[in-house]
């Protein structure tokens, strides 16, 4: 096993070439910062073949050097060769395959099972099975469960088009269909033969999944196949026609795409009261969850369409953290077409979440989870910031934003143990110790401001009708929780299940009520009437005299670090034009739609 990893890593950067790369590693030379890695991000689109060219080739490799640094902190990992991105072009170069964490207590209760060189082998057989051949890759080890994110799968046309194409620029070989085992001349050769090929593609990839004992796959789509001009370009697990997954668990979770982001940009920045338009004609994928995993989470799932941007994504996110906290070794499969907008946004809210109580990543720091998040999540798996920021998709940044709504013990994989020995709050923090704290330690300059974060009585996603029980899910990882504890402000929580007495840092300014009305070209269902102060999104929260919990110090700590780098490198930009013709804008439409080109590139 440790030859295994060892010949996994020997080519990559030095950060992460040793198997165990230990916290003792050193640093690279020139670390790079989270402002670096932004503005990077917000220049060009990650491709793995221009990782280590070009003129931001050495502030890309410090961003992958840095991110096996961090990994390694607290795990073991093997690194799955992508250097040239000859697996997936928008995957990084260097896939960290996590097999425990380095600490010997958690070491001994959770052993790797898988072989690295048998996962390649089975990750170099499956890529064809999913759309732009973003396979499901493991990304997040939870109490020896892999959390893994992947794109839906490739419907025919892309399935064909991707072989014909790799067919031809590989010299008449496609190293996808090498082996014996793969699929034969027949296969290929009428229309008829579908079942054939996708029996043989889609079986590499229920191959893939067993061996990482994923079990629940979470399909985000609000479509059940996304078709363009006529096409089915892509299909999903769950109207496989052969039922080939009937043996996992699917749940059928449709999210807003990207361009629904386009409205809460235009709103201000605010998700509360922002609902999504369900009665568009794209939109054919019900809410279809198993009877066994909602009966514990008390929330009424039929009335999933009347609720706001922010209590979709807790809800959604409440039960995602139900499944990996069940009782079985599963792990668990995130996706949604792509891969690189709705995806990101759930398993970045997923790592935070269990960072935030200590639960994984145990010894990084605020600032370090952040960067690793960002720079693996979103930028590393080919997140198209530049495309989403140009048209005012700002998804990246509401992830960040949003993590205000998730700061409550309601969200804490550890609530069950922490009822039981629930210290008393500290009392000793008083008006003049207040007071008496830096600046900087009262709150950052640009945190949003508890006015800007009020949830209304008039939004559907404020009203108290969906009453919370918590769920007691047990959890055999060790509480590993952090020594620090900060003692600086944090914006107020929002728990939109019950109505809270508004306290005086929450009171609504009634100058600043707006109008907003449903248009009947918007992809959104505004509220007649919803509170907004019309400050900015990045203005400081008034100070609070209550000492917030761990949990929420620490995501209070990321956001406030985020929104300060965003605001000084990105910013909240207004939306330009697209430089394409109609014509040529339509064809890079249909040519992205199949597959065959991102970015104008062709893969």
């Amino acid at each position: 096993m440790a030859g295994a990893r060892a010949a996994a890593a020997s080519s990559a950067p030095s950060a992460g070439s040793s198997s165990a790369a230990s916290s003792s590693s050193s640093s690279p030379p020139q670390e790079p910062g989270l402002a670096e890695l932004l503005e990077e991000f917000s220049r060009t689109q990650y491709r793995a073949k221009d990782g280590g060219s070009g003129a931001g080739g050495t502030r890309v490799e410090r961003i992958e050097k840095r991110c096996l640094e961090l990994f390694g902190r607290d795990y073991c990992y093997s690194v799955i060769q992508n250097v040239n991105g000859e697996i997936c072009g928008h995957y990084p170069r260097y896939i960290v395959f996590l097999e425990y964490e380095s600490s010997e207590k958690e070491k001994d209760k959770f052993e790797s099972t898988v072989q690295v060189s048998k996962l390649q082998d089975l990750v170099n057989r499956s890529k064809m099975a999913r759309c732009r051949g973003r396979f499901v890759c493991p990304v997040i080890l939870y109490k020896g469960k892999h959390i893994c994110r992947s794109a839906t799968l490739a419907g025919w046309g892309e399935l064909y088009g991707r072989t014909g194409y790799n067919y031809i620029f590989s010299g008449g070989s496609d190293d996808a269909w090498a082996d014996s085992e793969d699929i034969t001349e027949d296969d290929c050769t009428l229309r008829s033969a579908d079942n054939q090929l996708f029996d043989k593609v889609r079986g590499h990839d229920i191959k893939l999944l067993r061996y990482l004992s994923v079990r629940y796959i979470c399909d985000l789509m609000v479509e059940n196949k996304k078709v363009k001009f006529g096409l089915n370009v892509t299909s999903s697990e769950k109207v496989d026609k052969a039922q080939r997954y009937a043996d996992f668990t699917l749940l059928s979770i449709p999210y807003p795409g990207c361009e629904f982001f386009k409205e809460y940009k235009d709103r201000d920045y605010t998700a509360e009261g922002l609902v999504f338009n369900w009665k568009q004609d794209y939109v054919d994928a019900p809410l279809s969850i198993p009877v066994t995993l909602t009966r514990s989470l008390n929330i009424d799932w039929s009335e999933y369409q009347s609720w706001d941007l922010v209590q979709q994504t807790q809800n959604y996110l409440k039960l995602l953290l139900y499944i990996i906290n069940s009782e079985d070794d599963s792990g668990l499969l995130v996706h949604c077409i792509s891969g690189w907008d709705r995806t990101p946004l759930f398993i970045s809210l997923l790592r935070l979440s269990l960072w935030a109580d200590g639960l994984i990543h145990a010894t990084l720091k605020p600032a370090e989870i952040l960067y690793l998040t960002v720079a693996y999540d979103w930028f590393l798996f080919g997140h198209m910031l530049v495309d989403r920021l140009s048209k005012g998709e700002e998804i990246f940044f509401f992830c960040f934003s949003f993590l205000k709504h998730i700061t409550s013990e309601e969200f804490s994989a550890l609530k069950s143990q922490r009822r039981k020995s629930l210290p008393a709050r500290d009392t000793g923090f008083t008006v003049d110790d207040l007071y008496s704290l830096k600046r900087r330690d009262r709150g950052s300059t640009t945190s949003l401001s508890s006015d800007f974060s009020l949830v209304t009585e008039s939004s559907p996603g404020a009203t108290g009708s969906f009453p919370y029980e918590p769920v007691d899910p047990s959890s055999t990882a060790a509480q590993t929780q952090a020594a620090w504890r900060k003692s600086h402000s944090s914006s107020p929580q929002t728990v939109p299940w019950t109505r809270p007495q508004q306290s005086e840092d929450r009171q609504p300014s009634y100058q600043g009520i707006v109008d907003a009305k449903f248009s009947s070209s918007s992809s959104s269902n505004h509220s007649d009437n919803f509170f907004r102060t019309g400050s900015s999104p990045l203005e400081v929260p008034k100070t609070r005299l209550t000492a917030p919990t761990e949990r929420e110090s620490r995501l209070e700590e990321v956001r406030s670090t985020f929104l300060a780098t965003y605001s000084s490198t990105v910013g909240l930009r207004a939306v330009t034009p697209s430089s394409s013709g109609a014509i040529g804008g339509l064809l890079e439409q249909f040519a992205r739609g199949v597959g065959l080109r991102v970015s104008g590139s062709a893969l």
